[in-house]
């Protein structure tokens, strides 16, 4: 019975353990480890706050790569609008190809290649500009018109709607300017200006 029973000695103190017994307590004390630990290792990555990629508008420098290095197609980059900065200029150099004389809203005249910079008239004589994030592309190309000729209201991000938020970003790899940026997954745009008019989609 030695295998199977646990030998009690004098006054009912409990004897040597039996090999089975050993073997169970010593898988319980495994397994109570294991689970501790993994509680433990899941605590710690919860309590370190995640990051995200963004782009620093202070660095951007407009040089296209947004468009073409994204392994997203789509680029996740997108076009933002700061309403506050922007002046709803009938001449809209983010809107209208350079020379452009009528301002009106055919295809040619767009310096936009998506058309994705929407134009709507508020009152004479202002424009309002929103970006169809569906159709826009991240080339910089409206963004590039307004901080040239315009008071620099439109700006890029990285629309976590769209990102996939690779370990090493290939947009980040190929920037010139170093603008991409990693910053917490709770706050993770970089705004110009006031709070945007429309909040970003969630992912």
């Amino acid at each position: 019975m030695a295998d199977t029973e646990k030998v009690n000695g004098k006054d009912g103190v409990a004897g040597p353990m039996t090999r089975r017994e050993a073997v169970r307590k010593a898988v319980a004390a495994f397994l109570f480890l294991a689970v501790g630990g993994g509680a433990l290792a899941l605590l710690g990555r919860s309590g370190k706050k995640g990051t995200v990629w963004q782009i620093d508008p202070a660095k951007c420098v407009q040089c296209g790569r947004c468009a073409t290095q994204c392994v997203v197609s789509p680029s996740a980059v997108k076009c933002f609008h700061a309403f506050n900065v922007c002046g709803y200029c009938d001449l809209c150099f983010a809107y209208f190809k350079p020379g452009t004389l009528e301002f009106d809203t055919t295809a040619e005249k767009q310096l936009c290649p998506t058309n994705a910079l929407i134009r709507k008239f508020i009152e004479q004589p202002y424009f309002e500009y929103t970006v169809d994030k569906d159709k826009c592309v991240g080339c910089s190309r409206c963004v590039k018109g307004c901080q040239t000729f315009g008071n620099g209201s439109l700006y890029l991000q990285v629309d976590q709607a769209y990102c996939v938020n690779c370990n090493e970003c290939s947009i980040a790899k190929a920037c010139p300017a170093n603008a991409f940026v990693r910053v917490p997954s709770d706050k993770p745009y970089l705004f110009k200006g006031l709070q945007p008019k429309e909040e970003p989609k969630e992912t």
